[in-house]
């Protein structure tokens, strides 16, 4: 791995001797993203141990900086908050030779770059991958586009444009009613497809010493997530469509209207089926011909759902969670996010951390050697400019 900044690391915070290394310790990532996927990219990385230095417009930042209300209690936009920790930020112009070799400097020395501009930008700007690797030949480069860097180069990469041209919205929500998936999803996703290959792409440099380029984009990874879906069309020919909270091919698998509040059931397979007959008190139904098998359900759902819902109703939504579990039966209430995290805790899964002050949710991997440390909270723009650039500057004179 290539020499890291020591100043990333204040003797006054250094962990004590026996905190395991984290496990991506001495990595150092040039970071040019801004907004989610790619922030949300590095930010796991950074979690994991990585040194990541958030390279920011001067002025304005990340545009994240401005995305509120909601504001945390200093003011700062709860959006960044959500996936810039354990980062430092320098603000550079890259309109600006002096800056433009800083960045350069910092991409010879990283083992990682992630950008996502515009396709053609950062070559531009003399900091594209062809131009540096002859520089840092074991550098992983990961690239983050909107859709590619061919004919949609020019197509910029919002979340909700994805999600509106790759499919997503026209399956989700109720019939005739395109809708959005209430968090940026097509994001997140993108961000977890870049993490897992840059680290994949650093496994192949262990073992080589020879960096590449790795290429993610939102349209391609929506369609990978599409899952089912995607599946339908290519191998069966059949163009899915929105259905609501309904699932195209399992039944019951939907919202019940239990006496004070929606809850769901996700009964896949027949066995589940029968136990949440029985915890209904209707043995009955699973003995129908209509309702025996999956198969059937899905094809006389109409007539199945109205005599679950009949019995639901009979009782609060958090009784039936607890009946059903003991039964069997996937199910559970229809949870806010506040609700949702205090489920976590109850299951003692410690979903939530506090950051230089401020409550965030935790790195969703469990490590039993090398855990997720939260160093810092995310950081003030150019907080660490300073030092970076005197680093920086020693090997320029």
């Amino acid at each position: 791995m290539n020499a890291v900044n020591p100043a990333a690391a204040p003797a006054e915070n250094a962990a004590p001797a026996q905190v395991p290394t984290p496990a991506l310790h001495g990595l150092l990532v040039a970071d040019f993203s801004r907004v989610l996927a790619g922030p949300y990219a590095t930010m796991l990385l950074a979690d994991l141990g990585a040194d990541v230095v958030k390279v920011e417009r001067p002025d304005s930042g990340d545009d994240t900086r401005a995305w509120g209300p909601p504001f945390a209690a200093d003011g700062t936009a709860t959006y960044f908050l959500g996936v810039n920790r354990n980062k430092r930020s320098i603000a550079l112009d890259l309109r600006s030779p002096e800056d433009v070799a800083l960045a350069q400097e910092l991409i010879r020395r990283a083992d990682v770059v992630v950008e996502n501009f515009l396709p053609g930008t950062m070559e531009r700007l003399g900091l594209g991958y062809d131009r540096m690797r002859e520089q840092n030949p074991g550098v992983v480069y990961c690239s983050i586009t909107g859709f590619g860097d061919g004919a949609g180069a020019d197509l910029p990469g919002y979340d909700l444009l994805a999600q509106a041209v790759g499919g997503l919205m026209s399956v989700t929500g109720e019939p005739g009613e395109p809708t959005k998936a209430g968090v940026a999803l097509v994001d997140v996703i993108t961000g977890l497809h870049a993490a897992f290959g840059v680290l994949a792409a650093l496994r192949h440099r262990d073992a080589t010493g020879e960096g590449q380029r790795v290429s993610v984009s939102l349209l391609t990874s929506l369609l990978s997530g599409l899952v089912n879906h995607a599946s339908a069309y290519l191998a069966a020919d059949v163009v899915p469509r929105a259905m609501g909270n309904r699932h195209p091919s399992i039944a019951p698998y939907e919202v019940f209207d239990a006496a004070d509040r929606p809850m769901v059931i996700a009964a896949g397979n027949d066995r589940q089926f029968h136990s949440l007959c029985t915890a209904l008190g209707a043995p009955a139904l699973a003995a129908d011909p209509r309702f025996a098998t999956n198969t059937s359900r899905v094809a006389h759902r109409d007539a199945l759902i109205p005599e679950l819902n009949q019995r639901l109703a009979a009782r609060p939504a958090e009784e039936w969670f607890r009946t059903l579990t003991e039964a069997g039966v996937p199910c559970g209430p229809i949870n806010d996010v506040a609700d949702a995290f205090a489920l976590a805790d109850r299951l003692g899964l410690d979903a939530a951390v506090e950051v230089g002050g401020v409550r965030q949710t935790a790195h969703p991997v469990r490590f039993s050697t090398t855990p997720a440390a939260y160093r810092a909270a995310p950081p003030a723009l150019d907080a660490d400019g300073g030092a970076i650039r005197q680093w920086l500057a020693q090997r320029l004179d």
